[in-house]
């Protein structure tokens, strides 16, 4: 079986190619069944290598994706000019054949591209990294007018699913009092979270005004997603953009 992904569905120039990875047709074993991309999860490392290899050839990507090691927090990676490793929750590239890449089961992944086809970015988005301002450090980073950006949110925890506590609300509420309705208040006296609207406010503030995707809920889908909040120990899935063709090259 290859590997199962969903390609985004978003205006953007066909230079501009992205892709999300799911579960299935990968080799790991439970409980990172099937098509786990994390090394950091307890995997075994050659079951990776080979789902990653997996994801290469089945999406035809122009080589290994970078893979960044996340910390929930505002670090931009150029790729262009660092290319491998990094701690860091999002990178950007302006060339072909860099793939940006994220690792997610339940975060927010957004995928940013130039309508231009000259800059593409993958930002890891759990709240913590929301309530710092990664999505801004990485729009500034792209250097694109905001206005000129096309955005793609993927899969993460729904609004239904995604509980949290006071200090969660605080930490955005504080800084922005609108964001308030992104959270509504349960019967436990906990709040759920609508992490995709506290997405869309901030990308709305920071002038991308096209905005797609949103609304798949990892955790209520256990036959396509990994969900840490759900499973625990789990795989990770992946959220990939790059550019491909000539005119990339230009940057």
């Amino acid at each position: 079986m290859p590997p199962a992904y969903l390609t985004p569905q978003w205006p953007v120039p066909a230079a501009v190619r992205a892709a999300f990875t799911l579960r299935a047709g990968g080799v790991s074993a439970a409980p990172f069944d099937a098509l786990n991309v994390a090394r950091h999860v307890g995997d075994r490392p050659d079951a990776v290598d080979e789902n990653r290899r997996r994801i290469r050839e089945e999406l035809d990507l122009p080589g290994e994706p970078v893979w960044l090691e996340q910390v929930h927090g505002h670090e931009v990676i150029d790729l262009d000019a660092a290319p491998g490793s990094a701690r860091a929750d999002a990178s950007f590239s302006r060339r072909a054949g860099r793939v940006c890449a994220v690792q997610v089961a339940d975060c927010l992944p957004v995928l940013l591209a130039a309508r231009t086809a000259h800059a593409v970015a993958a930002v890891h988005c759990g709240w913590r990294g929301l309530a710092v301002g990664v999505l801004a450090a990485t729009v500034q980073a792209l250097g694109v007018p905001a206005a000129d950006l096309c955005a793609w949110l993927g899969p993460a925890i729904g609004p239904a699913a995604f509980e949290v506590g006071a200090e969660v609300r605080a930490a955005f509420v504080t800084r922005d009092a609108g964001t308030a309705g992104a959270f509504a208040a349960n019967a436990r006296g906990r709040w759920q979270c609508d992490i995709f609207a506290l997405a869309r406010r901030q990308l709305a503030a920071l002038g991308v005004a096209s905005v797609s995707g949103g609304g798949l809920c990892t955790l209520s889908d256990a036959q396509q997603f990994f969900s840490y909040r759900r499973d625990g120990r789990c795989g990770r899935m992946a959220a990939l953009v790059w550019l491909a063709g000539a005119r990339a090259e230009r940057a």
